[in-house]
């Protein structure tokens, strides 16, 4: 029997979302931004990865793909699209605390 690889432990910090004024800018993978798709900017995680993410005070996830680097705020370690935004239930607050889980294709 083979050992299964441990699973990558989650990575912790604060979201916030693309404003709409990026509709249609290219991002770093060449695609061109797109609010109503779940995508994510990562300044680490290799372009068209997937992660699971967590809103940690609500509990809600939802899957992005990674297409973009970012974000430019220190403080934070994942841009969501308004999309992604919209699922994980922070479009008011602008951003929130999340769990960024790497995913398999």
């Amino acid at each position: 029997m083979m050992a299964s690889e441990p699973s990558a432990s989650p990575e912790v910090g604060l979201a916030s979302w693309y404003a709409d004024s990026m509709q249609g800018k290219r991002t770093a993978s060449g695609e061109r931004y797109n609010k109503l798709a779940l995508t994510a900017a990562h300044r680490t995680l290799p372009l068209g990865s997937y992660v699971m993410v967590k809103n940690l005070r609500n509990g809600r996830s939802v899957r992005v793909k990674i297409n973009d680097r970012g974000p430019f705020h220190r403080s934070r370690v994942i841009d969501v699209s308004r999309a992604a935004a919209e699922r994980l239930r922070f479009i008011q607050q602008g951003h929130t605390r999340v769990s960024i889980t790497p995913e398999s294709p």
